[in-house]
């Protein structure tokens, strides 16, 4: 009997510290790269990325890839704080709770969006998953997710197969921070800070 209570801890440990994997969502994935709209600048000659994510709220978020990251249009000054999720994922639910308080206790210096990379999930999937794990924060459904979840990995070098919840932290497009799998909130409240000079 304390053999199988010890064994199940160590599953749930290690599901709760590794993170998921992404292989689940890998499948059947169709490559339209070509919806990725492209700005040409025309001082720099430089292509920029540029998605555009759908809230549940029906918003629209821009967000432009530029060499040193990722720039949410409407967060100058603001800390963004993207996480790659799935919502059969036990950590990405568990963080859930945790990203909700830290989007309340920084307000308006704060922004976080939840990425599915589950393709084809439909909103009403996405709001049960926000009211029973306590999502308050900002969560998108797009057609262009897996484009920007896929240029966020490649950006930071993770190859096409990483654990969720994968957590990227930006200020004014330029990278801070990144968290593979499960994380403790402190962790992420320390480098908040860090990031907003408090």
């Amino acid at each position: 009997m304390l053999k199988k209570t010890i064994l199940s801890a160590i599953f749930v440990s290690a599901v709760l510290f590794n993170g998921c994997s992404d292989d689940k969502a890998k499948e059947g994935k169709e490559d339209k790269i070509d919806k990725i709209d492209k700005n040409i600048s025309a001082n720099s000659m430089v292509a920029t990325k540029e998605y555009k994510l759908k809230s549940l709220k029906n918003e629209e978020l821009i967000v432009k890839e530029g060499a040193a990251g990722f720039d949410l249009e409407s967060a100058k000054g603001k800390v963004v704080i993207f996480d790659i999720f799935a919502t059969w994922c036990p950590p990405c639910q568990g963080s859930a709770m945790h990203l909700s308080s830290l989007q309340n206790k920084f307000k308006d210096d704060l922004v976080i969006i939840g990425v599915t990379i589950e393709d084809g999930i439909t909103n009403d999937k996405l709001q049960e998953f926000s009211k029973e794990y306590k999502a308050k924060y900002t969560l998108v459904n797009s057609d262009q997710n897996r484009y920007f979840v896929d240029a966020i990995a490649s950006s930071l070098k993770l190859g096409e197969r990483f654990p969720i919840p994968l957590m990227v932290m930006y200020k004014d497009g330029q990278l801070i921070k990144h968290y593979l799998g499960a994380v403790q909130e402190e962790f992420i409240e320390s480098d908040i800070k860090q990031a907003l000079g408090k």
